[in-house]
């Protein structure tokens, strides 16, 4: 069986895409993520969700910008913590390779 991670009905959550097996909608996600949550904090709070499950509405948000441009850095990425190379290496290879799903930590300046 496929599971469709991200859902959309007119009847459920007044159309706001949603989490497959909750009822936090894509939004939700994105706002815990800019407040600073990485997956592992978004997922202990909401132990329903699947890793790859908030790696899909990562990459929904991505794929539907007017919808989210409100979550968007100014480089064109999401804003926030988003999954490390390695937190992403057992997510499907097409998840690992999208900006915004898997975010590449800057590194911070050395203390003088």
């Amino acid at each position: 069986m496929t599971i469709k991670w991200v859902k959309s009905d007119p009847l459920v959550m007044n159309g706001e895409p949603f989490c497959y097996g909750s009822r936090l909608t894509v939004r939700n996600l994105l706002e815990m993520r800019t407040h600073g949550l990485d997956w592992r904090q978004i997922q202990v709070e909401n132990p329903e969700l699947k890793k790859v499950g908030i790696a899909e509405a990562f990459r929904y948000a991505a794929g539907d910008r007017a919808r989210y441009a409100d979550f968007f850095a100014p480089d064109g990425s999401l804003d926030g913590p988003g999954f490390t190379l390695a937190d992403a290496a057992d997510l499907p290879e097409d998840l690992r390779e999208l900006i915004g799903v898997v975010v590449t930590p800057v590194a911070e300046p050395a203390a003088r």
